[in-house]
């Protein structure tokens, strides 16, 4: 049956550190947006920074959400940012309500990533590790951005490391707290200055043996990894953003058996069978909608 997710406003998928439109036929948001268009709703995906601090990426956003009203004519975008985009989709709303009806974050580390605080330890700034780091970083940046034909933007993969960590998001956070939870594990109020937040997120559950042709997705391999990294939030994140991390506005729900990749169906091939990444995307539109955004 056709699905009616024709929100009001069109949606803009906002992708986190290392993030592409796509790449030939491989999309970062992998059928999210066809999906979406198949069930009625303008989508569009902006180009930020692979790599870049919070804010610079958010003031991408904003340039690019002006570009989409001027297109089509709409008053207001709905945001959907993965993981560090759901940070610069945070910016931009806080910069211009009045431009953005509403805020989703779908794994995103809003209150800093502890794989991040590793990452940070390990790389001393201004040592050789760190300038490696940043040599490796910036080459695949490069690479990505040649063979996906993204225009050429500016790019610091320091600013992204920094901007991630517990204590970089708080310093964020300090400047825009919309739609962040009072206490630990909470919600945040649903609408500010007009915007409505909401988020949904996932975590690693049972162990690699529980996961059948799922243990061969390498990228679930990566997570799994990460994950052993994480102390306060240990078996409660998706190998790279903590559950609680994740909280924002009305949280939907934290807990969906999936990666952090998962979150954007990157399963190379191996969809779980408890969870439809996309599914989530679509039933969203049309929460959205029933509540005329």
């Amino acid at each position: 049956m056709q699905r009616n997710a024709t929100t009001q406003h069109p949606i803009l998928l906002v992708h986190g550190l290392f993030g592409f439109a796509s790449i030939g036929k491989l999309e970062l948001f992998h059928g999210v947006k066809q999906a979406l268009r198949n069930a009625g709703t303008q989508v569009f995906i902006p180009y930020l920074s692979a790599t870049h601090c919070n804010e610079v990426r958010g003031e991408q956003l904003l340039a690019q959400i002006d570009l989409v009203l001027t297109r089509t004519g709409a008053s207001k975008v709905n945001l959907i940012g993965h993981s560090q985009g759901a940070l610069a989709a945070r910016y931009a709303a806080a910069k211009a309500p009045q431009n953005v009806a509403s805020v989703t974050s779908v794994s995103g580390p809003n209150h800093g990533s502890e794989l991040a605080d590793c990452l940070r330890k390990a790389l001393t700034p201004g040592h050789l590790p760190e300038q490696v780091a940043v040599a490796v970083s910036t080459l695949f940046v490069e690479f990505l951005s040649f063979i996906s034909g993204s225009p050429k933007i500016p790019q610091n993969a320091v600013a992204a490391l920094n901007a991630l960590t517990t204590e970089g998001v708080g310093a964020f956070n300090a400047k825009y707290p919309q739609g962040l939870p009072s206490t630990w594990g909470g919600n945040g109020e649903e609408q500010v200055n007009g915007v409505r937040y909401y988020s949904w997120s996932g975590t690693l559950q049972g162990s690699l043996l529980d996961e059948g042709l799922h243990t061969l997705d390498p990228l679930h391999g990566f997570c799994r990894g990460f994950s052993r990294f994480f102390t306060r939030e240990t078996e409660q994140n998706d190998g790279m953003v903590g559950r609680f991390s994740s909280h924002l506005g009305t949280v939907l729900r934290s807990d969906y058996p999936m990666d952090h990749l998962d979150a954007i169906n990157q399963t190379a091939g191996l969809v779980r069978k408890d969870i439809d990444p996309i599914e989530l995307f679509v039933r969203h539109a049309e929460r959205l909608k029933s509540v005329g955004l």
